[in-house]
């Protein structure tokens, strides 16, 4: 794994459970805001801000 990566997995690390498992959802499992909604039970609102509010957590922590 190079630097980067491994860069990426701390702050993946770092984040709250939640956010890293909607993020890990969104964008490695390729699943829309519905879909992690339906699977978590939750509403859509609710999962496209956790993705909003983890994607800017992981900017704000690998500096981009």
């Amino acid at each position: 794994m190079g630097k980067q990566s491994q860069t990426l997995a701390d702050a993946l690390a770092s984040l709250p459970d939640e956010e890293r498992i909607i993020l890990t959802m969104h964008y490695l499992k390729s699943m829309s805001a519905a879909e992690i909604a339906a699977m978590l039970g939750v509403p859509e609102r609710s999962a496209e801000a956790i993705i909003k509010q983890g994607k800017a957590r992981l900017s704000a922590i690998l500096g981009i």
